[in-house]
């Protein structure tokens, strides 16, 4: 008798495949041939298609991707967990390659939107905490939504705590994505990618109400009342989390100094200027 070699079930000496965890057992040495063939095989199978069917149908029907997951199907789409890493993955590149390549870029962007050197230093540190502690914040994020969308549809029974956990986190996370790959197809032009940076949450929650309405089913009329308690509820969070992080930025941070230094410079600029005005009128 033979054993797989993943589960280590026994195996009848006829078997190509174990019938507990369906891997193939191979019993031979890799070569160069059997591994082109073999990658082959593995890249035009269906199966390994599964991050594109999966990121196409969370457009076209994410009702069969988080329903079927939720219901007990795994192996058609990516798991939710993959997915989420996937979208971790391609975001941190982007990242990295902003830094590396366009470091300026959103400095750029800063200085247009505010009117002043500092409110734009402000929201520069904000942003530069934010992608620091990027990880932990969508960590802490997820189950915040996720929270709100349970308490939203609080008298639907249909999913648990868990399960809109589930759906926040397929959801999360394909808005990542594509958001990231419109990044990178902007970010070489500032205007494009400004408009896009604007623009980006609209698109999120758009696609976010989208997948709330085919999950479940909800009417027009339906989906409005829920997006504004939904966003209602998003906002008081947010208030409080802008506070929080106002206290911090306060207490563990020079920005609130410095930006008080530079008020008191703009004053004394101000009022020497106007002093020079009145001595020669």
């Amino acid at each position: 008798m033979k054993q797989c070699k993943n589960c280590e079930r026994s195996l009848s000496e006829a078997a190509i495949y174990c019938e507990t965890c369906g891997a193939k057992y191979v019993d031979h040495r890799l070569t160069m041939r059997y591994l082109a063939e073999e990658s082959s095989r593995s890249f035009f199978n269906i199966d390994a298609n599964k991050p594109v069917r999966t990121f196409i149908d969370l457009f076209k029907r994410p009702e069969a991707v988080i329903d079927g997951y939720i219901s007990g199907i795994r192996k058609r789409y990516i798991h939710v967990i993959g997915y989420f890493t996937i979208a971790l993955t391609i975001s941190g590149f982007f990242m990295f390659v902003l830094q590396k390549w366009a470091p300026d870029l959103f400095n750029n962007i800063y200085t247009t939107i505010y009117d002043t050197e500092a409110q734009a230093e402000a929201f520069k540190e904000w942003m530069s905490f934010t992608f620091e502690y990027q990880s932990l914040i969508i960590f802490l994020t997820i189950p915040l939504l996720a929270g709100i969308s349970k308490l939203v549809f609080l008298r639907n029974k249909r999913y648990n705590y868990t399960e809109h956990l589930v759906i926040n986190t397929y959801a999360y996370s394909h808005a990542s994505i594509f958001s990231t790959l419109l990044y990178f197809a902007t970010f070489w032009n500032q205007t494009a990618f400004g408009y896009l940076a604007v623009s980006i949450l609209p698109i999120q929650i758009i696609y976010f109400s989208y997948v709330l309405k085919r999950l479940f089913r909800l009417s027009w009329k339906q989906l409005l009342l829920k997006i504004l308690l939904f966003l209602l509820v998003l906002l008081v969070v947010y208030i409080v989390l802008i506070i929080l992080g106002t206290i911090y930025m306060m207490f563990f941070t020079d920005i609130f100094q410095e930006m008080m230094e530079m008020e008191k410079a703009k004053r004394g600029v101000s009022y020497m200027v106007s002093s020079a005005i009145n001595w020669t009128s």
